[in-house]
């Protein structure tokens, strides 16, 4: 017999102006935990945030270079929610987040799966913040 394939994702790219900016927006304003940030030589920084809580799955933080990256920034979906983030509850996260300048781009609303309401970061990134709703025995 086998052992069954275990795979995770270890990061995903977020195109973002400056390293610093968004390192701060990450931490300071949605509470981010920094990982990681190395100096690659010639501008280029290793730089990796994850939410608290996370254990696997990281952002990499990835400064725009070349034209076509820089419009990128803040649109890497067309204008949909890109990235979700899970909480285990929801109304501290929302009042936190509020707290702190985040922008939410509707009101909250309880959907089948869980509660849910949708935000956009520093560059218009929209995010989901989401609990899902328990499973019934």
């Amino acid at each position: 017999m086998t052992n069954p394939i275990r795979q995770t994702l270890g990061a995903v790219t977020l195109v973002v102006r400056n390293y610093d900016e968004a390192i701060a927006y990450f931490t300071q304003v949605l509470g981010f935990t920094l990982v990681e940030d190395t100096d690659l030589g010639g501008g280029k920084r290793w730089v990796l945030v994850r939410p608290p809580g996370a254990v696997e799955t990281c952002l990499l933080l990835a400064q725009a270079v070349t034209p076509e990256q820089q419009a990128r920034v803040g649109n890497q979906t067309g204008g949909r929610v890109f990235l979700f983030l899970h909480t285990d509850d929801f109304w501290r996260d929302y009042h936190a987040l509020r707290a702190r300048g985040v922008h939410f781009v509707e009101a909250p609303r309880a959907e089948s799966y869980g509660t849910v309401a949708v935000f956009e970061d520093i560059y218009r990134n929209r995010w989901d913040l989401l609990q899902w709703k328990p499973a019934e025995a």
